[in-house]
């Protein structure tokens, strides 16, 4: 699998978990995944709090692990 076959999808961080990972609700549909930052997050120390808008990229064989690879601004 390549990153280009990933699905996008927004979501909101509702809680922080332990090692730098995050629980994310989608907005479309309700459920809850666990998500980590991405490698540029984490490069350019990128700070993820609770509440704060997100775009989560799912695998297709696992959805509910993600990658979070966008952090929108307020």
């Amino acid at each position: 699998m390549s990153k280009d076959d990933a699905i996008e999808v927004e979501g909101t961080v509702t809680k922080a978990l332990s090692n730098a990972k995050f629980s994310v609700e989608i907005d479309t549909t309700g459920h809850t995944v666990t998500a980590y930052p991405a490698g540029k997050l984490r490069k350019f120390f990128i700070k993820i709090l609770p509440g704060d808008k997100v775009t989560v990229a799912l695998s297709p064989y696992d959805l509910g692990k993600g990658r979070i690879t966008f952090r929108h601004k307020n």
